[in-house]
């Protein structure tokens, strides 16, 4: 089993010498309706990691059945509610990825790709050893991944909408209520995006 650890750092988003976009770590990518890719239909995903080499990120409203993860039990007392494993994304399906919070501390042994109190675990250690403390855990199994400029070009075609992300929202307790609640307290035009029907060819 893979445990997946992402390099810390973001390049500067720089494409034939000039600036074509700003980095959208530590933002949603709420899924904009309807999005032709089943992968992703009605996704929230959390943005681990976007530069001029590509973004990671994880979906963080799809929770799966699986509850426990062999050689991962000490950490499963930290998972917030729901306590399973989400699916992260359709690449690296072996690939597991610990996304946490903590709210206090400067210093961040054990942890990466660091923002707002959010960032990436290092699994393979024991959770006493991780500084801060987390206080907060999801579990994901598999990823989403975009190569070089593949996001921006999502982005520009519509396909995303990117988001501040509230320290809440990877660990919410109603992970399937997520895409309608964050769009909804945005306000505007966004909040009625909200209220699409799952199917819009019977509206």
């Amino acid at each position: 089993m893979h445990r997946f650890f992402a390099a810390s750092g973001t390049a500067p988003m720089v494409h034939d010498r000039h600036v074509i976009h700003t980095s959208t770590s530590g933002r949603l990518l709420v899924a904009t309706p309807p999005l032709v890719d089943p992968n992703f239909d009605r996704t929230v995903v959390y943005l681990i990691e976007h530069n001029d080499q590509g973004a990671l990120g994880v979906v963080i409203n799809r929770p799966s059945e699986e509850d426990r993860l062999s050689g991962l039990d000490v950490w499963h007392d930290l998972m917030s509610p729901p306590a399973v494993v989400f699916g992260g994304g359709p690449v690296g399906p072996d690939a597991l990825i610990g996304l946490g919070w903590t709210g206090s501390g400067d210093r961040h042994d054990g942890w990466s790709m660091w923002r707002k109190g959010i960032g990436t675990v290092d699994l393979s250690r024991e959770p006493y050893e991780v500084s801060p403390p987390v206080e907060r855990l999801r579990l994901f199994r598999g990823y989403s991944g975009w190569g070089p400029w593949q996001l921006d070009a999502e982005l520009q075609a519509g396909a995303w909408i990117v988001l501040d992300a509230e320290p809440e929202d990877p660990f919410s307790p109603e992970p399937g209520a997520l895409w309608r609640a964050v769009l909804r307290r945005q306000g505007g035009r966004l909040a009625w995006l909200a209220n699409a029907p799952d199917d819009l060819a019977s509206n």
